[in-house]
């Protein structure tokens, strides 16, 4: 692919990219996550063989790049804004039930029994890989592959345990419902 061709669909594909990259983080962090996808999409644009795929490839490393901006901020123990989870939920790929129950995800982690807890916490929360929290805490891959799978099991427990949690065919989430008998978290009020 020329390189006159892949500025031209860059440029074209601009203003909805700014548009889907604000609406999942902070309005000041736009910039930041933009400069960081087209930094990215320069340095990859070589590997691009099908110039029919270049849409998809650009979204996806923009998905990337906003999953690291997330994963930066947890590390950092930045605050989760309100504002960007208030949006309304118009044409957004994730629905709003979506964002409120992934809002509810740390205190459900931090409930966790020990081991699984911690494993969560260092590869979902923080953004290890799992052999990087696997060195951290002195075990064998596949035994934290185990706690976390694990772990997951457990949290999608107590998720169904407060909520009745509706899925679109594609297993997002598209409403709850708190349960009757529990009482939910905060979180899920």
């Amino acid at each position: 692919m020329s390189d006159a061709v892949t500025q031209v669909a860059l440029q074209s594909l601009e203003g909805s990219l700014r548009a889907f990259v604000a609406r999942r983080v902070r309005e000041a962090e736009v910039d930041d996550v933009l400069q960081d996808v087209f930094v990215r999409l320069q340095r990859g644009v070589g590997a691009l063989a099908d110039e029919q795929r270049l849409e998809a490839w650009v979204y996806r490393v923009a998905r990337s790049a906003i999953v690291d901006q997330y994963r930066t901020r947890a590390r950092h123990g930045v605050p989760a804004d309100t504002e960007a989870t208030e949006r309304p939920a118009e044409n957004d790929d994730e629905p709003q039930a979506e964002r409120e129950l992934a809002g509810c995800v740390p205190q459900f982690v931090a409930a966790l029994p020990e081991p699984y807890r911690e494993a969560l916490t260092l590869t979902d929360l923080q953004g290890l890989t799992q052999k990087e929290a696997a060195e951290r805490l002195g075990v064998s891959l596949s035994g934290m592959k185990s706690r976390v799978q694990r772990g997951r099991a457990k949290l999608r427990e107590a998720f169904d345990a407060c909520c009745h949690i509706a899925l679109d065919t594609r297993g997002g989430v598209v409403d709850y419902e708190p349960r009757g008998e529990t009482k939910p978290p905060a979180c899920c009020d």
